[in-house]
């Protein structure tokens, strides 16, 4: 009864079903139940060659025919260890002997009892030589009985499905495997509904999965992977479509005033903004002057002034007597913001000091490594309200962090930042209100990715920038060549000596430390490939060179990383910024939000082992004032490998809009369900999301239909538990909100 309770649910454990082999096999890639087994795909599929008379056949080709067993011979090998099996077959033209060498008895049984004369099979393999009959001959092929009828024949040509493997796993045993589970398919969990299906034009659930594992035809495999593809996609819309419901029926502050803190500051910045900066303010102000939370994106390319936007909407909230939190990936990142803050604001971000503006809040920096005496006193302006605008890491979100009246939050670079950091943050509104939400990115999201990835965020666009920045010319430089090396640092030094300034960045902190991985190579078939690099410098071993660089000579250079202290690394970056220092040796710490407007070259050791969003984040940290920037992506790569090949492409790419494809391609779009981001491959199993673009935004209206309907999902329970388990694969340890 308990077996058939299981089965009902589509949870039946594989350990019931399988062999130990079989079920020890899938387990290996976490899979030990029935649905997540009928939902395990094939990496690939291998098409047989087209069906031939032997009399056509050429050597090193690859042949399929339907062939008779006409005799069957054994012998011990003389000249080594083991036997010699040659079996004779012929397709009535010609006949051909397929041979196989074996080092056991039984093996060569095995093959006897599924060789007697008279059957019928269908051979696969590549034709080969025997030199000592001078004959061609198929050594070792593959071969199953078949039926010489139509049926038979199209069955002989099935695309066969071809699994991962790991160690000791042969691909007979996953094809074993998923062909027994076929056959309790009626009892698969159905979380698309059977009506949405059939409106889609897609197969039904227990169809799709025979199409994928045992297909008769390539058509076969698009349509099965088409419905699984649509259900991955619905299950994920369908966690989006809850957290909107979810939004509506929670309230949020209203941040509705007008002023006066909003017209002050527009009044005290130093250029006009532009209209795009107007537009999406506009819209924010609308979104955050609602009851409910909003949940909105805010994108734009490196220099577009997005942190201008959304210190204009946290204004907006503090002239409607609450509070608004910035927080930040990182110290150095959450120390920048606030020194932007403050020089923006001015005498407005000065309240309780002489020199302040009588409308004046304050701007306090929350960081994990303050003094406890700065922090008690920061703690204390946040709780008592006195702080309208508090900046800080992940600091801002431990239990101890207690806000008057929270009722906005802006976060930076989002990508560092998963949905429950969102939520945790969400749950520090005033008495039960939640308050609006805000993220921010330089790394622009494509359209049908942002509604895979981020899809409970309304995504609002900054596409022009203010042109105030002179920007970034980028180039890739060969290590191999050593003129261009050369030519780079001669560079930096002509820069440094025309009173500007240089990054130079590192994978690592020291080289004595395990290497810093670069980012895979993906081959057709999405296994990853091993790149041949260069061991990547260190910041500490990088900077004595570039000490004793005859070009160098005389520059004063700097180092950050981050072992440093945070009051270290803060008062690197006042010297950079101030600049007591020539030339910066990094790590990424600086990637983001980093400041230094007399900054001019950025260069980039070891590239091939960046992110496509680290490098453009990276060269966005210089030319940002009236100086031309330059970015070098220096490589051990040869000339028109791949890696320098991909680096190109960004160096040539116009702006992160083109990045952002680029990225997408290369390493896929993260999951930013759970908490930790990552690559596609850990948690989106069949969707492509510029492939499955179409389907991807089928399945949210769908969703959000079903949804809208039935927001607890009690008439849709199948539904319900795919979404559990969704948020449980994406992160086992999150507490769901």
């Amino acid at each position: 009864m308990a077996r058939r309770q299981e089965a009902s649910r589509g949870s039946m454990p594989l350990k019931e079903l399988l062999i130990s082999k079989e079920s020890k096999a899938m387990a290996s890639f976490g899979v030990r139940d029935l649905d997540t087994m009928m939902r395990f795909a094939p990496r690939r599929y291998v098409v047989p060659a087209p069906l031939r008379s032997l009399r056509e056949i050429r050597q090193g080709e690859e042949v399929s025919a339907i062939v008779e067993v006409t005799s069957v011979h054994d012998r011990a090998m003389r000249s080594r260890y083991g036997f010699l099996l040659e079996v004779s077959v012929t397709d009535g033209t010609e006949s051909l002997p397929l041979t196989f060498f074996l080092t056991k008895q039984h093996q060569v049984d095995w093959h006897r009892g599924r060789l007697p004369v008279g059957a019928l099979i269908l051979v696969r393999g590549t034709v080969g030589y025997d030199d000592f009959r001078e004959a061609l001959q198929l050594t070792h092929p593959a071969y199953e009985p078949v039926e010489d009828t139509d049926e038979g024949r199209a069955w002989a040509q099935r695309p066969r499905p071809v699994y991962p493997l790991k160690q000791n796993i042969a691909q007979g045993t996953m094809r074993s495997a998923t062909e027994k589970g076929l056959e309790f398919a009626g009892s698969l969990s159905r979380p698309v509904p059977e009506e949405v299906i059939a409106r889609r034009g897609l197969p039904p659930l227990e169809e799709a999965v025979r199409l994928v594992h045992v297909p008769l035809t390539t058509e076969d495999t698009r349509r099965g992977m088409a419905h699984l593809r649509f259900e991955e996609a619905f299950v994920l819309q369908s966690v989006f479509a809850q957290r909107r419901a979810q939004d509506e029926r929670t309230p949020a502050p209203v941040l509705a005033a007008e002023g006066p803190l909003q017209g002050l500051f527009d009044e005290r910045l130093p250029f006009d903004l532009t209209a795009g900066q107007r537009e999406i303010g506009d819209e924010l102000a609308a979104r955050i002057a609602h009851g409910h939370p909003t949940s909105a994106l805010l994108q734009g390319d490196v220099g577009s002034g997005k942190t201008v936007v959304a210190l204009r909407a946290m204004l907006r909230a503090v002239d409607s007597g609450h509070q608004a939190a910035l927080l930040a990936p990182t110290e150095v990142l959450a120390e920048q913001h606030h020194r932007t803050l403050t020089t923006l604001l001015g005498e407005l971000a000065r309240a309780g000091q002489l020199d302040a503006h009588p409308e004046a809040t304050r701007v306090r920096l929350l960081t994990g490594s303050q003094r406890t005496s700065h922090r008690r006193e920061t703690l204390l302006d946040v709780t008592s309200g006195q702080a309208g605008i508090v900046v800080g890491t992940h600091a801002l979100l431990t239990e101890n962090v207690e806000f008057a009246s929270l009722g906005l939050v802006v976060i930076d670079e989002q990508h560092r930042f998963g949905v429950d950091h969102r939520r945790r943050l969400r749950a520090k509104g005033p008495s039960g209100q939640s308050p609006h939400v805000i993220v921010m990115t330089a790394t622009p999201i494509p359209r049908t990715a942002a509604l895979a990835t981020v899809g409970d965020l309304d995504v609002l666009t900054l596409r022009e920038s203010p042109g105030r920045r002179a920007g970034v010319t980028s180039f890739v430089v060969h290590e191999k060549l050593p003129a261009w090396e050369q030519r780079m640092w001669q560079r930096a030094a002509e820069e440094i000596a025309a009173g500007r300034q240089v990054f130079v960045v590192c994978a690592r902190i020291d080289e004595d430390e395990a290497d810093a991985p670069a980012p895979p190579l993906l081959d057709e078939d999405g296994t990853e490939q091993p790149p041949a690099l260069e061991p990547a410098r260190g910041v500490h071993q990088s900077a004595l060179r570039l000490a004793e660089r005859p070009e160098l000579a005389g520059a004063r250079i700097g180092i950050l990383h981050g072992r440093l202290s945070g009051e270290e690394k803060q008062q690197v970056m006042k010297q950079m910024v101030d600049g007591e220092i020539d030339l910066l040796v990094s790590t990424t710490v600086i990637e983001v939000g980093v400041d230094v407007p007399n900054a001019s070259v950025m260069i980039v050791l070891d590239a091939e082992r960046f992110g496509v969003s680290q490098l453009h984040q990276l060269r966005g940290r210089v030319g940002r004032a009236e100086h031309p920037g330059i970015a070098f992506f220096d490589t051990s790569a040869m000339v028109g490998q791949e890696h320098s090949q991909h680096l190109q492409r960004i160096a040539d790419a116009a702006d992160g809009f083109e990045l952002a494809e680029l990225d997408l391609r290369r390493r896929g779009a993260g999951d930013l369900v759970g908490e930790e981001q990552s690559g596609l491959q850990r948690t989106l199993k069949h969707l492509d999301v510029l492939r499955d673009a179409r389907a991807i935004e089928q399945a949210r209206e769908d969703a959000f239909a079903v949804v809208e309907s039935d927001p607890e999902l009690t008439a849709h329970p199948a539904l319900a538990r795919a979404i559990e388990d969704r948020l449980r694969d994406a992160d086992p340890d999150v507490e769901r909100s």
